[in-house]
């Protein structure tokens, strides 16, 4: 009785946690990185959560010779952009200028380069049923 009890419990255990693990991975490579100094931090949003704080998915990086590689896992399928802070500081949000400039790098998924706050339609890439490696640049 205790043989088929341990075997339901395992079998149980092991289903759900295949279950779990049915998403694609999302690797980030950025090799511009100015300085070595502080960390990257990276967030994985939805439409939802684009530029309204912590995204769906959140990771820092130390870097190294001027390069970070962070991977987000167990995504589901569906529209997503990235944000990246260079921290240089290590305070854990962006600063600013005097003028309203960013003193500190960031960027967004497409390498997108404009003149205001990011867009999640510009940033904006879709995953499916396989992982995907993006290269994002300051």
């Amino acid at each position: 009785m205790k043989t088929l009890a341990t075997l339901i419990v395992f079998v149980i255990c092991t289903t759900f946690a295949n279950a779990q693990n049915n998403g694609q991975s999302i690797t980030i490579n950025i090799d511009n990185v100015v300085s070595n100094q502080g960390k990257v931090v990276l967030s994985l949003h939805t439409s939802e959560t684009f530029m309204k704080g912590k995204g769906i998915q959140n990771a820092e990086s130390k870097i190294i010779d001027g390069k970070v590689s962070i991977t987000f896992k167990d995504v589901a399928p569906g529209e997503y952009a990235i944000l990246v802070l260079h921290d240089e500081n290590e305070n854990n949000r962006m600063d600013f200028e005097l003028n309203g400039m960013p003193k500190e790098n960031y960027a967004t998924s497409n390498n997108v380069m404009s003149f205001g706050p990011p867009q999640f339609g510009e940033s904006k890439f879709e995953i499916s049923s396989d992982d995907i490696v993006l290269k994002i640049r300051f």
